[in-house]
């Protein structure tokens, strides 16, 4: 089974502190450069799983951009159609907390519609032998509405995920075409209009069913950290699914692994719960592994 990845490719530098985090102090620490991007992270993730998944996005130029073109060949990604474009890449400077938590970020973002030309130009045999596609929803509308237009042609399921619920918010209109779209409680928060942050999982889960509704998005999953996430759909399936308890070593990715195992579980046509389950499998796995990799995604289908 084949899924399209589409989204962009960033350079992570991460600061963690030796002892407790001062946020207005100086932190001895070590700094990490790990190569990442939401849709980056999904298509390493998916492949990791020993399914099959395609990269379309962008890299630079540069040496650090053929390692992330290796990188991502190496774990079995198809990146035939990933592009190599100047400045290409996107950057994320995060810092974090001595508990693994990231208490403050910055992001430069890259130019992404080098991508709109390859799906007008290839688009039609790119999804004609794909069985899913999970889209980076805050893209540019070209390639929104390019994928969504795709996906629909050739029967292909859209999941949605997000990086920017800000700049996903512009593409509103364009929801009710996912499958499926998947966000964490804050970027809920934005998308609902409403604070979302002090709620129990029972209650954003009536939070998201009577959204859903009137987003008129066909089926949603909200991720809500340590509490687990929560799911709705149009056909009535509803629920909780509980996080996985680990020992917490680092938390980045987590979010990006719980969207691959949902895609990978939507796309093998387990329900919606089915697939937070995976996803929840998957999320955990990350958190507790020190080389922030899954290493159990591929037991998980055996």
């Amino acid at each position: 089974m084949s899924i399209i990845v589409i989204g962009a490719a960033f350079v992570d530098i991460k600061g963690f502190p030796i002892g407790k985090y001062i946020p207005d102090g100086r932190n001895a620490g070590r700094i990490e450069y790990v190569h990442g991007g939401v849709a980056r992270n999904v298509a390493e993730d998916i492949a990791n799983a020993g399914m099959s998944a395609a990269y379309l996005g962008i890299v630079d130029d540069s040496p650090l951009g053929d390692a992330v073109r290796r990188r991502l060949a190496d774990r079995g990604v198809d990146t035939s159609r990933l592009l190599t474009v100047p400045d290409g890449m996107g950057t994320w400077l995060a810092v974090f907390n001595e508990k693994g938590d990231v208490a403050g970020s910055v992001s430069k973002r890259p130019d992404m519609l080098p991508v709109a030309d390859l799906l007008s130009e290839e688009g039609n045999e790119i999804f004609s032998d794909a069985d899913s596609a999970v889209l980076e929803f805050d893209l540019d509308e070209e390639i929104v509405s390019k994928t969504l237009e795709l996906g629909k042609k050739h029967r292909v399921p859209v999941i949605g995920l997000v990086s920017n619920m800000s700049l996903a918010l512009e593409r509103r209109e364009y929801l009710s075409g996912l499958a499926c779209f998947i966000c964490n409680n804050q970027e809920a928060g934005l998308l609902f209009e409403t604070d979302c942050s002090s709620r129990t999982p029972e209650e954003m889960l009536k939070l998201l069913i009577t959204e859903r509704e009137k987003q008129k998005i066909p089926a949603m999953i909200v991720t809500l950290g340590e509490k687990g996430a929560v799911f709705a759909s149009a056909h009535g399936e509803a629920g909780l699914v509980p996080a996985r308890k680990v020992e917490v070593i680092d938390t980045t990715g987590a979010g990006d692994a719980f969207c691959a195992g949902v895609a990978c579980g939507l796309t093998r046509k387990l329900s919606l719960s089915g697939a937070a389950e995976i996803g929840a499998a998957f999320a955990a796995s990350v958190i507790g592994s020190k080389e922030n990799v899954c290493p159990v995604m591929k037991e998980v289908f055996r």
